[in-house]
């Protein structure tokens, strides 16, 4: 239970978030929760604290947990709304922090729309070389990667219709990957009518599966692995049986155009069959009594390090809740193409990493990294990372790195950050992103500031390729 006596609790724009969520007005959402509109109206305008009782009430009249309720949301938008405001557009405004923390704690409406509008701002510089380079109609304004990217962090990336559905398919197969395999070959046969067969490579060239609907046939390419195969069978197997919950999801998430449910649609099936291979309950209790040994989660439930990796962001169910980390997949370039945030992100969320971050060149596909980080703010994270066999494309030019974190407090339940004294040893700096970080003295630096005047001198080289000014 969240202990909210020692503090008074001002939470009135969460307070109207829901409402609105809710579809209320607030003298129907008054008289639900036994209070007068006039009092509400009090509470949503910071103009009285919501006391304990009241949480208590929340609680129990919309089943909303209590400590995602209370917890700031302050910090998270704060930061994007730093990295919007440093735009070359207007970061010579010079606004000042407070009045970002104002408005981020006060006014979440007025920071979604300010982020919906660089989203679409910096579609349009996008625009003319996109134009050129395919000659075809413009993407449309929230490309739906970002729509679906933001759709899956209010969810808290986790589905609890779907996670239950899933649970329960998966009561009738077995716990043997090799088994379970066998199992769902037979169950969309008999059921389903469906066949599964494995083709050589030049039959599905480019193509890792392929339903051919027609003849009702699952096709699977020859090098794609066991985790593979299993993976395919039970998206599949979802698609079929799972279809109504799985639209359900969709239509709740009101996407704005067609890719952008299609999309939804997908990313929910893949998010089902790692249910169904992972069930919630078995996988979170093995989870926490090997803490959180990813070799032997890998082995134990027949999956890939990245189906792993997202299956460990998605333990959010109420009372059941694993470690909260966040998982980022970077290509050899140190791009970021997959991120969940989890409950923190140490780095830029409309940008790349840092230099710093041993991410980038990770240890090899059989071996664990880790790593310890402190960002500007002071706050650390134990990271780790592995880097992914790419059996099913021999031709691919490097390998991708899958990564997960998490603040420090849960080192004591992660079997990868024993040895590290989270208290006493060094932790390497990092920040958000070098256009964001005001790290000074940092050899990494890639590129300068966009908050800082650069402060060159001819007559000195400094350590830090870019030395700049401190106000």
């Amino acid at each position: 239970m969240v202990n909210v006596s020692d503090r008074k609790l001002y939470l009135g724009p969460k307070l109207r978030v829901l409402r609105r969520e809710l579809g209320l007005n607030q003298t129907r959402m008054a008289e639900e929760l036994g209070v007068s509109p006039s009092y509400l109206n009090h509470l949503e305008r910071n103009q009285r604290p919501l006391t304990a009782q009241m949480l208590l009430r929340l609680a129990d009249t919309y089943d909303i947990d209590i400590r995602d309720f209370v917890a700031s949301t302050q910090e998270g938008t704060a930061n994007a709304l730093n990295e919007i405001l440093s735009d070359a557009l207007v970061r010579d405004i010079g606004i000042a922090k407070d009045e970002v923390l104002e408005v981020a704690e006060n006014y979440p409406g007025v920071s979604e729309a300010i982020a919906r509008f660089h989203r679409a701002l910096s579609d349009l510089r996008r625009l003319p070389d996109q134009m050129e380079a395919g000659g075809g109609s413009p993407a449309p304004l929230l490309a739906p990667i970002d729509w679906l990217r933001e759709t899956i962090a209010r969810a808290g990336h986790h589905f609890a219709e779907i996670d239950a559905a899933a649970e329960t398919l998966s009561a009738a197969m077995s716990d043997d990957p090799a088994v379970m395999q066998a199992d769902l070959r037979a169950r969309l046969k008999t059921l389903h009518n469906m066949s599964v067969q494995t083709v050589r490579a030049d039959v599905l060239a480019g193509t890792l599966r392929h339903y051919d609907m027609h003849r009702r046939r699952l096709l699977l390419h020859e090098r794609l692995p066991a985790s593979g195969r299993l993976f395919a069978l039970a998206y599949h197997l979802c698609s079929q049986e799972m279809a109504e919950a799985i639209a359900a999801q969709v239509k709740h998430a009101a996407p704005p155009d067609e890719d952008s449910r299609r999309i939804a649609t997908i990313a929910l099936t893949n998010y089902a069959a790692a249910a169904l291979i992972m069930p919630y309950d078995r996988f979170r209790q093995a989870a926490e009594q090997s803490r959180y040994d990813l070799p032997l989660l890998r082995a134990r439930f027949g999956v890939s390090g990245e189906q792993l990796a997202h299956r460990l962001t998605s333990l959010n169910r109420t009372g059941a809740r694993g470690v909260p980390f966040f998982m980022a997949k970077l290509n050899r370039a140190g791009i970021i193409s997959k991120r969940f945030d989890g409950e923190a992100w140490p780095f830029a969320r409309l940008g790349g990493t840092c230099p710093r971050w041993d991410a980038h060149g990770a240890a090899p596909s059989d071996q664990v990294g880790r790593q310890m980080i402190e960002t500007l703010d002071g706050r650390r994270f134990i990271t780790f990372f592995q880097t992914l066999t790419v059996e099913s494309a021999p031709d691919a030019r490097g390998r991708p790195v899958i990564a997960l974190g998490c603040e420090v407090k849960h080192a004591g339940r992660l079997v990868h950050a024993d040895g590290i004294d989270v208290e006493k040893d060094a932790a390497t700096e990092t920040g958000p992103a070098c256009p964001l970080c005001e790290r000074r003295g940092c050899p990494d630096r890639a590129l300068p500031p966009v908050t800082r005047a650069l402060d060159l001198h001819g007559y000195e080289r400094t350590v830090s390729p870019f030395p700049f000014r401190r106000v």
